[in-house]
């Protein structure tokens, strides 16, 4: 008999560019979903009959009409799936209005690990807890970061961070031991194919340390230079 808390969440992807729902698909098998993929309308119309999915991740133009009518599909035949809208930054407002009939929405360009935060926290709302799919919490020293609910603790404290902050944390736990450079983290964080010129992990190494060193001893070190990396362990 399968146990019910191993369960993994079905995520349906309706995106029409391949690349990005390559993407997509890698990031959320990576945490333990299963996916499916459709690039149209009909395509995910013949998704949905076959399997249901517990959530959707729905580009708003496809080549074939509208991730909204799909959206309403699934509202009528499963009112419990999560829905999370993928928009471009300057779709117009009255798309981006029209969204109300999702549980929330992302605009492109996207952090991938934004994207998976995003569609646990609708799942958090709309499936059973104890079905998600569960991850062992990753430590550091006095650190803990839950990979099932993207909370932290330290000292037994809580550290309330964004997606981005997480994912940045996280990796930089995942390479405990290792001075990581810029340019890694801008590959594997903020998923940026050709690193350019950019304050962004500066800038959020700085949310970090506000929201971590209070908490405790300076947590990540800086390798002028070279990188950044964790204390060690004590």
């Amino acid at each position: 008999m399968t146990d019910a808390a191993a369960t993994p969440a079905t995520v349906l992807i309706v995106e029409d560019e391949p690349s990005i729902a390559d993407v997509l698909a890698i990031a959320l098998r990576y945490h333990r979903f299963e996916v499916l993929t459709a690039g149209s309308v009909r395509e995910a119309a013949d998704a949905v009959r076959q399997t249901r999915p517990d959530a959707a991740l729905l580009d708003v133009m496809l080549p074939d009409g509208d991730g909204r009518e799909i959206a309403r599909q699934l509202r009528a035949s499963h009112p419990e799936t999560g829905l999370v809208f993928l928009t471009a930054r300057d779709a117009p407002a009255h798309v981006v209005g029209g969204l109300g009939l999702g549980d929330d929405y992302i605009t492109k360009p996207f952090n991938v690990d934004e994207v998976v935060a995003r569609v646990r926290a609708v799942l958090r709302r709309t499936r059973p807890a104890d079905r998600l799919p569960v991850r062992p919490p990753l430590r550091h020293g006095d650190l803990e970061l839950d990979e099932s609910t993207y909370t932290v603790r330290r000292g037994g404290r809580s550290a309330e961070l964004t997606p981005t902050e997480y994912a940045l944390l996280r990796f930089l736990v995942r390479n405990a031991g290792s001075v990581v450079s810029r340019e890694q983290l801008l590959r594997h964080v903020w998923r940026y194919e050709h690193p350019a010129e950019s304050t962004v992990v500066e800038t959020y190494i700085s949310y970090l340390r506000r929201k971590l060193d209070p908490l405790g001893p300076p947590l990540i070190m800086t390798r002028r230079g070279v990188g950044y990396g964790l204390a060690n362990a004590g």
